[in-house]
This record gives structure tokens, C-alpha cells and sequence, in this order.
């Protein structure tokens, strides 16, 4: 059958089984007996079947889809995160939509709120600062929302993520503990989670004594950009003998720089990043990093959502750890 708007009823005639069953069939799979479920399987595949869910969601079912926004999709960072998220929803079978906002709050807004009109089930978000107008629609649709990467005092619904300040506290101190005093700290594209970086690698050089520095370009990290803030620093700071990346892909062009310039790494520089991202392993000399756990909080994050949606208790808040690896940069 070439009839993409094939009935219920003639389903039910190919398979052998009620329109009910169907029906239960394609809400929920589980919910179907394993005979059955086969039996239905390999008749909706032989007929090339696509579901037509606007009925069920006009009458307020659940889409079984959910929302995600990213601030941006060249940063690989959210890969990880996406494949955790992905870990689960396929599994259940829910669907996604993914959508992002480079870093622009008032495009956050818009995306999301036209996300909302889809009858979305939860809606992942990857930061807690909003606009008022998103906040406002994020109450009146009333679904669960969960905000990751990043654990604080205040957020919306539900959070999931890792102490970015302390994570970043005890990188410094490791790389104060090799003799290092002159650190200076590379930020990125000006964000909530960079500054509780710094203020992690802020709080460490204020302990020991040591003047914290930084250098805020504004953009989203790169390899180019790492290499760049280098030759910025240099020239700014000339006795400098540490730089601590916000990424591994800004730390990876620090160390390509102090490559070409022949500044041995870590005697004369140490080098430090952040995520633990398969690039800072790719070098020869492998980067020091804070491996950060983002395929577990996409996973934690959905399982969290889903069981909320079955009416489920949850905690609203869950902190997952960090792993400081030295590598070999510092």
C-alpha cells in the first residue's frame, strides 16, 4: 500500500488485531503484548506508515516529543549532552526537536516559545538567565522544564549539572601545586558558567596570594581563537607562565602556538582546558582538562523529565561529578 493516510481500521485488518490495540500500539509500544507488537511492527514497515500525532495532540495527548535548545551548534561541547538525552528518549520512544540561539537571549525567547506551540511534553534548556517574556511562557505552558550543565542557587524547575566554580578552583590549585604563579585565565563567549569559572580560578589565586587576570574576547571558543588570546597574552602579560582555558579547543591552540614558538610546555608555560573533549587528547602532549560529565547529565536530565511526566517524585536539583586529569601540561 502506497496510502500514507492508511486508517486505523485497515491496520487492523492487515495485522489481525483490534483498532484498540493499534491505537495503544502507537502511543506507547510497551504497552502491547510482544507477539502483538512484533505483528504490528512488520506491517507498519511493509506499508511505509507515518503517524499523523496532530489528533492526539489537538485532544491534549502527549506529543511524546521534547524540546531542546542549545545556545549554539558549533559548540561541541552540547554533543555529548545530546547523545546522553538521545540514550534515553530513543529508548522510549519519544522524538526530539532541537533547536539553537547563538548565545542571543531574545532568539532563546523565540525558539522557545515557538517550540511551545508544537505541544511539546518538557523542554530542555542549557542555561538558567531567561528573558522575563520567557519565563512568563516557560509558567504558562506548564510543562517540566530542566536547565543543565551548571548546579545554583536559583533555577526554574528542574537543574542537572556540575559545580563549574569549584571544578574550576581545583584546576588552578593543581596548577599553582607545579610552581606556577603567573596564571592568567582565557574566557570565551561572555556567559553565566564562564564567569563561575573564573571566579573558581579567582578564588584560588586570591588564596595563595596571586593576582587573578583574564582575558574576555566575547566569542565562542575555538582552536583559532585559543591561538589568538596567546599572542594577545604574551604581548600583555610577558612574564606569564600559566593559562587556564574555559575550553579544550581554545587550550589546544595555546599549545599549537607555544609549539611554534618553541616555549616548552608545561616548564616554561602550563597549560590547562576544560570538558575533557576527545581534541585535547588528539595531541601528542595530551592537555590538562576538567573532564565534566556531559553525556550522564543528558541522560540523567531526560530520565528525570520522563518520570515527571509519569507523575513521579524527582529531585529538582542533581549534582553530578567532575574528574581533574593533569594530563601532560602542567
Amino acid at each position: 500500500m502506497k496510502d500514507k493516510r492508511i486508517s486505523l481500521q485497515d491496520i487492523a485488518d492487515l495485522t489481525g488485531v483490534t483498532k484498540m490495540t493499534i491505537s495503544r500500539y502507537l502511543r506507547n509500544p510497551e504497552q502491547v503484548s510482544e507477539k502483538n507488537k512484533e505483528k504490528i511492527a512488520k506491517v507498519l514497515k511493509e506499508i511505509n506508515y507515518i503517524p499523523n500525532l496532530a489528533p492526539q495532540i489537538m485532544l491534549g495527548s502527549r506529543s511524546r516529543c521534547i524540546g531542546i535548545v542549545i545556545p549554539s551548534f558549533k559548540n561541541h561541547i552540547f554533543l555529548e549532552v545530546l547523545a546522553g538525552i538521545e540514550s534515553v528518549t530513543s529508548k522510549h520512544h519519544y522524538q526530539t526537536i532541537i533547536t539553537n540561539y547563538n548565545y542571543d537571549k531574545k532568539i532563546e525567547e523565540e525558539k522557545i516559545i515557538n517550540l511551545l506551540s508544537y505541544n511539546i511534553d518538557a523542554l530542555v534548556l542549557m542555561e538558567k538567565n531567561h528573558t522575563k517574556t520567557t519565563l512568563q511562557y516557560l509558567k504558562t505552558a506548564n510543562i517540566p522544564v530542566v536547565e543543565l550543565m551548571d548546579v545554583t542557587q536559583q533555577f526554574f524547575d528542574i537543574q542537572v549539572g556540575f559545580d563549574n566554580e569549584q571544578a574550576a578552583f581545583d584546576m588552578t590549585m593543581q596548577m599553582l601545586a607545579s610552581g606556577k604563579k603567573n596564571i592568567i585565565y582565557f574566557n570565551s563567549i561572555a556567559s553565566a558558567r564562564d564567569s563561575q569559572r573564573y571566579n573558581g580560578y579567582q578564588r584560588a589565586m586570591k588564596q595563595s596570594g596571586l593576582i587573578a587576570k583574564q582575558i574576555i574576547p566575547d566569542a565562542i571558543s575555538s582552536i583559532n581563537l585559543g591561538k589568538s588570546l596567546f599572542n594577545q597574552a604574551i604581548e600583555q602579560y610577558p612574564d606569564l607562565d600559566g593559562i587556564f582555558c574555559t575550553n579544550d579547543d581554545m587550550a589546544i591552540g595555546v599549545l599549537l602556538e607555544c609549539q611554534k614558538y618553541n616555549i616548552a610546555v608545561p616548564e616554561q608555560i602550563a597549560i590547562a582546558g576544560f570538558h575533557g573533549l576527545e581534541i585535547g587528547r588528539a595531541n601528542q602532549q595530551k592537555i590538562a582538562t576538567v573532564i565534566t560529565p556531559r553525556f550522564e547529565i543528558g541522560k540523567v536530565a531526560i530520565e528525570l523529565l520522563l518520570k515527571r511526566l509519569d507523575g513521579e517524585q524527582v529531585k529538582n536539583s542533581v549534582c553530578l561529578a567532575y574528574k581533574i586529569e593533569k594530563g601532560q601540561t602542567i
